[in-house]
């Protein structure tokens, strides 16, 4: 019955919503205007639709979908034949943009795919599961593997893509065995990649936002270096602080309530680190031939040659194209899609030289077999590349629509006292990643936005502090959004449902925003940004004493019941 309620719910959803904008759809066209031009609001329908509907019937391709059918229409003002030509033309621009090919988008579909052969190798050859034994003598209980997840999370702060598809490969063989729950480990990845890449001015990250900061601090005047400008803006990124706090809290404490707890308690009483019925993105089939005496350096091997890779030819490339050998001029210039391909191309060398090390002596394996593994590898990701082709195909239509820009509007248009904007930046950045799927894209519409307001009042005190607000709002939409594109990372390198890893990240996310919020707050009623980061820290600290009280770990638990069951 209420699997029909859903069903009906969700296919009723899209028609009610573009119902509604049909009169406002033929008041536009007759008036010449585009229907979101004419009436802003409509342009929040699309990601409205997409995410609700992922959320209640985790068919999150099916979702998408509605979704850029959604945009497509309401940018053709609801005509059919116009509606195909934008899609169509979306499509094109997903790879062929501006008299040029889409690198960008091209190479991190190609390092999805190779990640995926590497992993297929690493299997083949005995490592993940000679790591996972390795581990085993070194890694006492779940939470060593969990801790092993969250130092590899915060060590790669280069970049957060690198980070999310990075750390699950080696953190997976080891959570599985320790039963830890996928929807754990992907929190803790997303918990470890963005929030702590943007604190980070020596990260691809770090140094895009000096760059995009460096003309709207130039103009307030105030004396302050670029990098300066950064670090007094990340103390003021409470929900990335609290962020990093919480998922550390979490761990050491095992606090695991709300939907992550049944995850944790399915994957402790029954070694099924996720459903029966779960949809796992990037998963390489185990029933691949494999080399019965693995080495650990078919693991470590591999990895340590794609995280040399990918570093390396972030500094190199950011260094050709700049011009310089400047650590931040070279990361701020750098080309993050084509130095992922070429570690993962060293990568996959380093992988098919272990891999072939290992199945030499093994007759029934052969080099066409490694072949077909690197096939079955990449095959692996083709959930992954099409949920994030649909996610970066409704994130353009939605900025042709608009969205983005009307929640801006918004935002210029408060009538508060100054200091009072800046929770409302939080609020407002928090909403337009979470609708859009892109915190980049509201660091680029509110970053000028808040600048604006702040050095047109004469408000230059409060600058960083709003700057800070906007990344941390940002970096908040994107943690809970399942339209965007570090949340599918997130899952497709820990192995994990979409949905499930944001329905279970969702209660953690709120509780480090509660704490954000308070500090935006006290921040704005004393002008101070130490004293709001102290209240955020006092509120995530209770909010965590509250949660050691109130749950009783899943390990006693289950300790508990096996003992009454002797």
């Amino acid at each position: 019955m209420r699997a029909t309620t859903i069903a009906v719910i969700a296919a009723a959803l899209p028609v009610a919503a573009l119902a509604a904008a049909l009169p406002a759809a033929q008041s536009a066209t007759q008036s010449g205007a585009t229907l979101a031009a004419a009436h802003p609001w409509i342009s929040i329908l699309p990601p409205l639709i997409a995410i609700v509907l992922a959320i209640l019937t985790r068919k999150v391709i099916l979702s998408l979908g509605l979704g850029v059918l959604a945009a497509a229409l309401l940018i053709a003002n609801l005509n059919p034949l116009t509606t195909l030509k934008t899609i169509g033309a979306a499509i094109l621009g997903l790879f062929y943009a501006d008299g040029a090919l889409n690198t960008d988008h091209i190479y991190i579909l190609a390092f999805l795919a190779l990640l995926g052969a590497i992993t297929a190798l690493v299997l083949m050859a005995g490592g993940s599961q000679a790591f996972s034994d390795w581990a085993a003598s070194r890694i006492k209980g779940r939470r060593g593997a969990q801790w092993l997840g969250t130092a590899m999370g915060v060590g790669i702060f280069i970049d957060d893509y690198f980070n999310a598809l990075a750390v699950g490969q080696v953190a997976k063989p080891v959570t599985d065995k320790y039963r830890v729950s996928r929807a754990k480990l992907a929190y803790i990845i997303d918990s470890t990649s963005a929030p702590v890449t943007v604190l980070v001015p020596f990260s691809s990250w770090g140094a895009s936002i000096i760059a995009l900061m460096a003309p709207t601090v130039a103009a307030s005047g105030l004396a302050v270096s670029d990098i300066g400008a950064f670090m007094r803006a990340a103390a003021a990124n409470y929900y990335a602080i609290a962020a990093v706090l919480l998922v550390t809290a979490v761990v050491a404490f095992s606090l695991d309530f709300g939907p992550m707890r049944a995850e944790e308690r399915r994957a402790i009483t029954a070694g099924r680190p996720y459903s029966k019925d779960a949809d796992i993105p990037g998963e390489v089939s185990e029933h691949l031939p494999h080399a019965e005496s693995g080495r650990i350096a078919a693991l470590i091997g591999p990895f340590i040659t794609l995280v040399i890779g990918v570093v390396g030819a972030m500094f190199v490339t950011g260094a050709l194209k700049g011009g310089t050998t400047n650590i931040l001029r070279m990361l701020e210039n750098t080309m993050v899609a084509e130095s992922l391909v070429i570690g993962g191309l060293a990568g996959l060398a380093a992988a098919l030289f272990f891999c072939w090390r290992a199945i030499r002596p093994v007759e029934h394996i052969s080099a066409g077999t490694m072949v077909r593994g690197i096939g079955s590898g990449a095959a692996s990701m083709w959930p992954a590349i099409q949920i994030l082709l649909l996610a970066w195909l409704l994130g353009d239509l939605i900025g042709k629509l608009g969205t983005g820009r009307y929640v801006g509007d918004l935002v210029r248009g408060a009538d508060l006292p100054v200091a009072w904007l800046i929770p409302v930046m939080f609020l407002a950045a928090s909403i337009m990643a979470f609708s859009t799927g892109t915190s980049w894209g509201s660091f680029g519409i509110l970053i000028p936005i808040a600048g604006d307001i702040m050095n047109s009042l004469g408000a230059t005190e409060f600058l960083l502090p709003a700057l800070g607000a906007v990344l941390a709002g940002a970096v908040l939409g994107d943690h809970c959004s399942p339209i965007s594109d570090t949340t599918i990372l997130s899952s497709t390198g820990a192995g994990c449902d979409i949905i499930t890893h944001v329905l279970t990240q969702l209660p953690y996310a709120g509780a480090a925003a509660i704490a954000a919020l308070i500090g935006y707050t006290t921040l704005a009623a004393t002008a101070s940004i130490i004293a709001g980061l102290i209240a955020t820290l006092i509120a995530l600290g209770l909010s965590v004493l509250v949660l050691v009280r109130m749950t009783t770990t899943l390990e006693t638990e289950h300790c508990a019941r096996r003992e009454g069951a002797s």
